[in-house]
């Protein structure tokens, strides 16, 4: 059954089809092949992703691909809202190019592509500029219709902690009951604030909650209507932030950018390239921190429509160079003071990023002081040329192993930490980009599927081999020939 109705509704049908009957050639997904398990008397998992949006999708579909049936995806969001689509994401398309193909793990039938036409036809794509945002929405949830993807919707996962058994224990609240699964492995694909939160500046907090929120808030941009706005950064969030408030009738917008000038070379496009893909987390450290060091010191531009959308607007300020120095309550509202001047505001939106704090993460605590990161074995050399600010973020992403599993801070502190894989965008350091943005999100599942299944085989090498060598099936009966002697 299709997973959306109206437009081409009969042109989807088609081709989910073709692709049930690509599937079906290519043996996809292949037959289970790991053993059951169990704790005590309860199932245990093969694997469990932390986790529905894009990424957790497309993990949980490769996992599905190399037999791995014994899974279960957990996200807290209703199904429809994983993910940031139809939520804090405001932007009015995707920026990544329509014809990337994302997550459908070489399967053209499986394409944004082949779901738009479906839809909406060839001629449709050819004048398609960008992806609409809500639309991806749609595509991803089709995906995980057709493709079967194991999801729990409205759990949240309240701890993860590795036993000395073998296995991870999970622990989830679902309707305000408590639950427990165990698992071999765990997926966090939690999205960008994965191992963290917002980036908040610390001034922030010294203002009554009503007056600001983070870029990544619900935000009633209906109550913003003649109100004086700032929003802080410079960046695609700050655009897109920025826009709609001026869209929702907000009587004047400031942007306080703290560059001098805004970035206009998206530079990491310099050298997309499948090289960069596969070949990325096989650089020596120095290597890897030259790249993304440079890439962070030179920042990445906001796309040129997200700025026009908000440089139309007569009541839309740009202010760069403005780093604030305080902010106060006044009887009238909020006072932001700068190394320029002073602004007055009713409300502020901080579109300020995210950052690596697991303090910010409750289920991670357990394993948090466990953790190796980037920081604790490798400082740059000051030959790199790095500003203290990339460094400084690169350091607190986590140092991961090959198949973007945690590593220890020291030997032997929590063996079981490995069970744990870090498929979210502070991966980066370790891997390059394939854990948080659309273009490599296949091949980084791929690896990441892999290198569980690679683990899972070897752990239950004894029972493989027993069941090699009870194996009985016969290929010849012995009718088949007559012995002369």
């Amino acid at each position: 059954m299709s997973a959306t109705s109206g437009v081409g509704l009969s042109s989807l049908d088609v081709l989910e089809k073709c692709l049930e009957q690509d599937m079906a050639w290519l043996k996809i997904p292949a037959p289970a092949w790991t053993p059951t398990l169990e704790r005590n008397g309860q199932a245990v998992y093969d694997v469990v992703v932390i986790g529905a949006g894009m990424a957790g999708l497309t993990a949980s579909a490769m996992l599905l691909r190399y037999g791995i049936h014994n899974q279960v995806v957990y996200d807290q969001a209703p199904q429809g809202l994983e993910g940031p689509w139809l939520t804090y994401a405001r932007m009015d398309t995707l920026r990544s190019a329509k014809d990337l193909v994302g997550p459908a793990m070489g399967l053209p039938a499986l394409t944004f592509r082949a779901y738009y036409e479906a839809r909406f036809g060839a001629d449709a794509w050819s004048a398609l500029g960008k992806i609409p945002r809500p639309l991806w929405a749609e595509y991803l949830l089709w995906l995980r219709i057709v493709l079967k993807i194991p999801v729990k919707n409205g759990i949240q996962v309240t701890r993860i902690q590795p036993r000395a058994d073998g296995v991870v224990q999970i622990e989830l609240t679902r309707d305000g009951q408590e639950q427990t699964a165990l698992a071999r492995h765990v997926v966090l694909a939690n999205g960008r604030d994965g191992l963290g939160g917002p980036a908040i500046p610390a001034f922030a907090y010294t203002l009554n909650k009503k007056y600001w929120a983070h870029s990544a808030e619900a935000i009633d941009f209906s109550a913003l209507q003649n109100k004086r706005v700032i929003v802080v950064g410079g960046g695609a969030s700050a655009m897109d932030n920025a826009a709609t408030a001026l869209e929702a009738g907000a009587g004047r917008v400031d942007l306080l950018i703290r560059r001098k000038d805004l970035p206009r070379v998206h530079k990491f496009n310099g050298i997309k390239s499948m090289g960069v893909v596969h070949g990325f987390a096989s650089l020596p450290d120095d290597w890897k921190w030259r790249f993304l060091g440079y890439v962070l010191d030179e920042s990445t531009p906001p796309p040129g429509p997200s700025v026009l959308r908000v440089s139309q607007h007569a009541n839309a300020h740009f202010h760069l160079g403005n780093s604030i120095v305080e902010v106060k309550e006044n009887t009238q509202g909020v006072t932001v003071v700068t190394n320029k001047q002073a602004y007055e505001a009713d409300f502020i939106i901080f579109a300020t990023g995210f950052k690596v704090d697991l303090a910010q993460k409750p289920e991670l605590q357990a394993i948090a002081d466990k953790i190796k990161f980037w920081g604790d074995r490798y400082t740059p050399p000051t030959s790199l040329g790095l500003k203290s600010g990339a460094i400084n973020e690169l350091k607190n992403t986590p140092d991961l192993g090959a198949s973007f599993q945690f590593l220890e801070k020291k030997p032997g502190i929590c063996p079981g930490l490995k069970r744990v894989h870090c498929y979210t965008y502070p991966a980066v350091t370790s891997h390059g980009k394939l854990s948080g943005d659309i273009p490599a999100i296949s091949e980084g599942a791929e690896r990441l599927a892999r290198g569980i299944i690679s683990e899972l085989f070897v752990e239950d090498k004894e029972i493989h081999f027993h069941n090699l060598c009870t194996f009985s099936e016969p290929e010849l009966t012995g009718s088949e020939w007559h012995d002369e002697g």
